[in-house]
């Protein structure tokens, strides 16, 4: 070969990666591998999340990974999409920033609020928007609660300083950074069930997704095995002693049965030493759980567990128009679909999942749980 092969390539080599260069210069091979399982958590956050408000299978797949300039990155986007900003709390306050079309925007919000994200307004409100952020400050907290609990081995992150709006022409993901500055982007194709697939980006400033590419393999140093050390080698058998040349003049040896017993020949050392025991036992295996109280698969909801939802009681609802909401004064009573002592509705996230009855705790209203219903149900699902 005319050139020798790095280190990096050869560490890909012994690991069994591939032999393929880095998509760019501004990472090594091991830090752009890192950081694709980075880009896979991010996926797997936004298949999990949107599954749940969508109530169908989603799914996520990773795209294109790359280290590139800002204005490069802007330029793919022909017109303003929605941007969602975020830091890293617990890993010196990296910035990170969402980049969604209004189109993925706006059917992210419908999803939110309990639609289906198929009848979309054309313009996005603030109440869409704000359902939007909402939306995304789930997928990363379940993206966080994957690294922390995975990659970073524990380490805790909580996502802050959150904002979001869209943008004007003149905008960049990181605008303390130049239009000149490196980012690292990845983006992931959501593909939901009778809804036309719209892109995810994910973006961090490029020193900062190096800082957790190291990170990251700091905690896969820790936990890879130490090479065991070699086994001392075991003494060689002693050679057996040879016989004593006869003379001539010596009488032969007695026959055997005369005279003092003949000695035992001695066994090699490596013979002497004790079999080692071994501890053999049948295989305990854990007992593979089973669905929660409300269906939902525990795999897929770990993923979540700990991202805070809406939770609203419904104690009925009505239509009127708009001249009767005009007329309303002080004192006037508004009549509601339910009758006295009906159960009222319990919903997560704009989703039907309980009906209860109203209880008085102390001074504050509360909702006894009377029915849970099938969530896995088309119509109720998360």
């Amino acid at each position: 070969m005319d050139e020798l092969l790095s280190q990096d390539e050869i560490n890909a080599l012994l690991s069994g990666g591939s032999f393929t260069p880095p998509a760019s210069s501004d990472l090594s091979m091991e830090d752009a591998q890192i950081l694709e399982e980075v880009a896979s958590v991010f996926s797997s956050s936004e298949s999990s999340v949107f599954g749940m408000l969508a109530g169908k299978d989603v799914n996520a797949s990773v795209g294109e990974t790359s280290a590139i300039m800002q204005a490069e990155f802007k330029s793919r986007f022909a017109e303003n999409p929605f941007v969602f900003r975020a830091t890293f709390g617990g890993f010196d306050n990296m910035p990170l920033v969402f980049v969604v079309d209004l189109r993925g925007a706006l059917t992210l919000a419908d999803l939110m609020m309990g639609g289906e994200g198929k009848d979309l307004p054309d313009e996005a409100s603030e109440l869409y928007l704000n359902a939007a952020q909402e939306g995304l400050s789930q997928v990363l907290g379940s993206t966080f609660t994957s690294l922390s609990g995975g990659l970073l081995g524990g380490r805790r992150l909580m996502p802050e300083n959150t904002n979001s709006a869209l943008q004007e022409n003149d905008w960049l993901p990181f605008p303390d950074r130049g239009a000149e500055g490196k980012i690292w982007a990845t983006v992931s194709s959501v593909e939901i069930e009778g809804l036309e697939p719209f892109p995810v980006w994910a973006a961090l400033p490029l020193d900062s997704a190096l800082n957790l590419a190291g990170a990251i393999r700091g905690v896969m140093n820790e936990h890879s095995p130490a090479p065991s050390s070699p086994m001392p080698a075991s003494a060689p058998a002693a050679a057996p002693s040879p016989a004593p040349a006869r003379s001539s003049g010596a009488f032969p040896p007695p026959p055997s049965g005369f005279g003092a017993p003949a000695a035992p020949p001695s066994a090699p050392r490596g013979a002497q030493q004790p079999t080692p025991v071994v501890d053999v036992h049948p295989a305990e295996f854990t007992p593979l759980a089973s669905r929660g109280p409300l269906g939902v698969s525990n795999s897929r909801i770990d993923l979540i567990a700990d991202i805070p939802v809406r939770v609203t009681v419904e104690l009925g609802k009505t239509r009127k128009n708009i001249s009767e909401i005009l007329s309303m004064t002080t004192g006037s009573v508004i009549e509601l679909d339910k009758m006295a002592g009906e159960p009222v509705d319990v919903l997560v996230n704009g989703k039907l999942i309980a009906r209860g009855e109203v209880v008085v705790i102390d001074e504050n209203f509360g909702v006894r749980i009377t029915e849970v219903l099938n969530v896995t149900s088309k119509a109720y699902s998360m």
